[in-house]
């Protein structure tokens, strides 16, 4: 007498294998391409986190440089204003001895006034120029920002999307899309910016 229905159980748990490693191929194959997507959105992320953060520096060293331009040209003002004053000191001593001081005392001090002028019209255009190059500067780092933060975005998705192959969890995969898509927001809003 047999001792039970007799089952094939081994081609059963063949089959069972099988459809369990389609579903599973099927799902790695997807994380595969998201993740290999991923990678080549954050490299692209990170290639312009750099180039704007580099611009952004060189722009900065310019405008320190034009700072130091314009330093120059404000300390130029001052010496020329110590002539000018100079100028005057000479013209009242003779004034103050009851003499007429000598014309060229009061051309020189004209002609040391007029230079203040045209020199502090020129450290205000370099100050200008300092200014746009600060600002322009300014705005490549807040671009760096995004990009970099879409680099931190897709780095935590191709981990969690590691994380999904290895579990097989279609969730965390999920999850990986969901940080993914927020990292190209971020890359959105660096590139507009």
């Amino acid at each position: 007498m047999p001792e039970g229905p007799e089952v094939e159980t081994e081609r059963l748990h063949e089959a069972i294998h099988e459809e369990l490693q389609k579903e599973g191929g099927s799902l790695l194959r997807s994380i595969a391409i998201t993740t290999a997507l991923l990678a080549a959105l954050a490299a692209i992320a990170s290639l312009r986190a750099g180039a704007t953060v580099n611009e952004a520096l060189a722009l900065k060293t310019s405008a320190t440089r034009l700072q130091a331009e314009a330093s120059d040209q404000w300390a130029y003002y001052q010496a020329k204003g110590v002539k000018a004053a100079v100028q005057e000191a000479i013209r009242s001593s003779w004034l103050a001895a009851g003499k007429e001081p000598p014309l060229e005392v009061a051309e020189k001090s004209a002609r040391y006034t007029a230079e203040q002028e045209a020199i502090a019209e020129k450290a205000r255009e370099k100050e200008r120029e300092r200014d746009v190059r600060e600002a322009e500067a300014e705005h490549l780092v807040h671009a760096h920002h995004r990009f970099a933060a879409a680099v931190a975005l897709f780095q935590v998705s191709i981990a969690l999307g590691a994380v999904a192959a290895l579990t097989r969890f279609k969730l965390v995969w999920l999850g990986s899309l969901a940080v993914g898509a927020s990292g190209l927001v971020a890359l959105a809003m660096g590139l507009l910016a």
